[in-house]
């Protein structure tokens, strides 16, 4: 078998349920060279892992086709191109619901007009079938065309409990015309559809919910652009740029597409994209991201990245196939779908025999609801009346919409919030991987630290000033564009202090440099140049003693042969390491440190994080053992975060990869998850967040469950009348899109503080 797979995507039409789901993934996963299949009802889509040398794309369409739904390639679509199918099916089902209601409200009005006597119409039952029956006819036509379909391939569905219901309710009225002893419930069969029509219509609202996310990435960006052109400004629409194209960007705009800075200097609004609200300073040579917002000046701008590969539509592509994915627990409710229709045609069938058989049985088990339901009188009506109506109940009140709406109503919602807050999350899996993390493993440089140097201390000898020291390093410097000279530069900057001019001067490759200031000799460099100076360091022997005790790096500065102080230097803690890592502790998540650099500046870091576990002199080979070895200490989840090319492995080995988004794009490629932002904030607001949809995927679950548990015996007894159950259904879809809908105020300062009252 050819180890290099091939991932494919397909639309697929005519699915209705999970059941419709279960049995395309169920042929998918079963056709020669696929390795893994996953097929979403909400998104209309799968996600198919297989062995080109074994099967392609059109084999894979025919096995979709032979299911009795359609495929086609999902390859070239664009994200925006859901979000116009999203809408167009929201607007299908709306039309489809003001039809049905407008034909069942006539019909239930002469039903409760003669049940209650207020008002007599002749013919009524006539005029409530013939109603129902154009409410099936056209409302409901494509839920007995789907039906019809499936079962010319074997299978049943929720549609096929809905046809039979709503049939059976329907072809009632005709037998009573006829004179047999049967009541006629086809006046409520219009009502049932109509009732499963407003379902279609909140699982249609509940796609568009979930695309708002990629609709809001969308409509962030730029509508048009101004282009350079033959010497003159254009305006065109933003689908006219191409690479290479120099724009133009006032202060105020939206910068169009991904490019690079050729001339102008600007602060630009990068909170799209990094949820910094500080804006970060442009200039020439430096990379900006399309839909950020130019500021303050003009910018030329060389396009590098247009339409399907800018950042924003990449980040589109991530939300929406994590919106398409599955999660474990989906599984287990997968499993119980594919089963679940089979059964219920089953006891519709017991239930129809045992009141046919075993009347008096079956009437003495619903007596206690005669008192409480005005249609539970009906157990004195002939068993054929109470054996249909019964049945037809159990029908319409057991179709599984809850349950597959359940989870990836949820993870899409989940997902969406995450993509706003500058996380992105490749598959719904992490979502329930992050609240089963139990060890998260950090990398020290670039992730808990800035992976760069700062000027942390300033020591200068007697005599010296601080401003002085400061003011000779970063003149010696100047010329340099080494990072360490680029600290002290930054920190003299800082400070306000002058820059003398230096002259002379002359790099000490490996050591540091001398140059002349006002005519004065200096040096400044490493410990090592200073002995081959022959300059004596003992007044600064305790400083440094101590300096290299807090694995700080150190520069000395002479000036006439003699040290006139030190600057410290230290990768710093981005300021949210030890909030973020102090909370994650309190959740009972174990933090460890894993780095390459040495044990004693690993512990340093690590004390100053609040991190007791640290492994260190790692080589980055060895850093996927390390996690692996941590895994082995374990029996939850693993996550791993890094930034770096000597991290992928390690992402990669663990359960959770989680990229720092300001590191490498190999890195990145590895991570099942990306903080855009690049700081620890948005790696605690992801584990919560993974931990607050989980919750509610729990929640929808057990509310799917139980409101059958607890509906389909009462319908058996006869106690709950089909557009009851009907109702009932709807409302538990209903129930599940709002529990799942709450998601959006998820707060995480507010899960932060209750975490840490506890």
């Amino acid at each position: 078998m050819n180890d290099a797979g091939k991932q494919a995507q397909l639309r697929i039409t005519g699915m209705s349920c999970q059941g419709c789901v279960n049995t395309v993934t169920k042929a998918l996963q079963q056709a020669p060279g696929v390795r893994e299949a996953n097929v979403s009802l909400m998104t209309e889509s799968a996600a198919i892992d297989f062995d080109p040398a074994e099967t392609d794309i059109d084999h894979l369409i025919e096995v979709v086709n032979g299911t009795g739904y359609k495929a086609a390639p999902l390859n070239e679509r664009k994200p925006e191109d859901r979000v116009r199918e999203m809408a167009e099916e929201q607007r299908h089902a709306q039309r489809r619901l003001r039809f049905a209601w407008g034909l069942t409200v006539p019909g239930m009005v002469l039903m409760f007009g003669h049940m209650s006597g207020l008002f007599m119409v002749p013919y009524h039952n006539v005029l409530e079938f013939l109603l129902s029956l154009a409410v099936l006819a056209t409302a409901g036509d494509e839920t007995f065309l789907r039906t019809w379909d499936g079962l010319k391939h074997k299978r049943a569905n929720m549609d096929t409990l809905i046809a039979l219901g709503t049939g059976a309710a329907l072809v009632s009225g005709p037998i009573s015309f006829a004179g047999l002893p049967v009541l006629s419930f086809a006046g409520i069969a219009g009502m049932i559809m109509a009732f499963h029509v407003t379902g279609r219509y909140i699982e249609a609202n509940a796609k568009g919910h979930a695309a708002d996310a990629i609709r809001a990435l969308l409509d962030a960006g730029a509508k048009e652009a101004t282009v350079e052109r033959n010497g003159a400004e254009e305006r065109v629409p933003i689908s006219e740029v191409t690479v290479g194209d120099v724009l133009i960007v006032r202060p105020g705009e939206k910068i169009p597409t991904d490019g690079q800075v050729l001339d102008g200097s600007s602060a630009v609004d990068e909170s799209l994209a990094t949820g910094e609200p500080i804006p970060v300073d442009k200039e020439a040579g430096d990379e900006v991201i399309g839909a950020t917002v130019n500021q303050t000046g003009r910018l030329r701008i060389k396009a590098t990245r247009v339409g399907r590969d800018t950042f924003l539509a990449q980040v589109a592509r991530t939300v929406e196939n994590a919106q398409a994915s599955k999660v474990p627990i989906q599984e287990f409710a997968d499993q119980i779908t594919g089963v679940f229709v089979p059964v219920i045609l089953g006891m519709a069938v017991v239930t129809f025999l045992f009141w046919m058989l075993l009347p008096d049985m079956m009437q003495a088990l619903g007596a206690w609801a005669v008192p409480y339901l005005p249609w539970a009188s009906l157990t004195s009506e002939s068993p054929l009346s109470m054996a249909l109506f019964s049945a037809i109940a159990v029908l319409v009140i057991s179709c599984p919409c809850a349950m597959g709406l359940a989870t990836p109503t949820a993870i899409m919602v989940g997902t969406g919030i995450a993509a706003k807050r500058g996380i992105l999350v490749r598959e719904g899996a992490a979502m329930q991987g992050l609240r089963e993390t139990r060890i998260i493993a950090f990398d020290k440089t670039g992730t808990i630290t800035h992976g760069q140097p700062r000027v942390v201390n300033v020591e200068p000898l007697d005599g010296i000033s601080e401003e002085e020291l400061l003011a000779a390093a970063a003149a010696i410097e100047s010329g340099s564009e080494h990072p360490i000279a680029q600290a002290i530069l930054d920190k003299a900057k800082e400070k306000r202090i002058e820059i003398p001019e230096a002259e002379d001067f002359a790099a000490l490759p490996g050591l540091g440099a001398r140059a002349k200031i006002d005519g004065t000799a200096h040096i400044l460099g490493k410990a090592k140049l200073f002995e081959r100076e022959k300059i004596d360091l003992k007044p600064l022997d305790h400083t440094l003693y101590r300096l290299a005790k807090e694995a700080k790096t150190t520069v000395i500065v002479a000036r006439c042969g003699k040290p006139i102080g030190v600057i410290a230097l230290s990768d710093t803690l981005k300021k949210d390491s030890v909030r973020a890592i102090k909370v994650l502790l309190r959740m009972g998540i174990r933090c460890v440190m894993i780095t390459g650099d040495s044990r004693a500046s690993g512990d340093v870091v690590a004390q100053q994080a609040g991190i007791t576990e640290v492994i260190a002199d790692v080589l980055p080979k060895d850093k996927a053992d390390a996690v692996e070895k941590l895994q082995r200490e374990t029996i939850g989840k693993v996550a791993m975060v890094g930034d770096g090319i000597n991290d992928a492995g390690a992402l990669a080995t663990a359960d959770i990869g989680i990229a720092i988004g300001t590191g490498t794009d190999i890195a990145i490629e590895a991570a099942d998850v990306t903080l855009v932002h690049g700081d620890l904030t948005s790696l605690l607001t992801a584990v919560q967040l993974g931990h607050a949809t989980y919750n509610k995927i729990l929640q929808n679950l057990a509310w799917a469950f139980g409101y059958n548990l607890l509906a389909i015996p009462l319908a058996m007894l006869g106690v709950l009348h089909p557009v009851s159950a009907e109702i009932c259904m709807a409302l538990s879809s209903i129930c599940v899109v709002y529990n799942s809908l709450r998601l959006k105020r998820f707060d995480p300062e507010a899960y932060t503080a209750h975490v840490m009252q506890r």
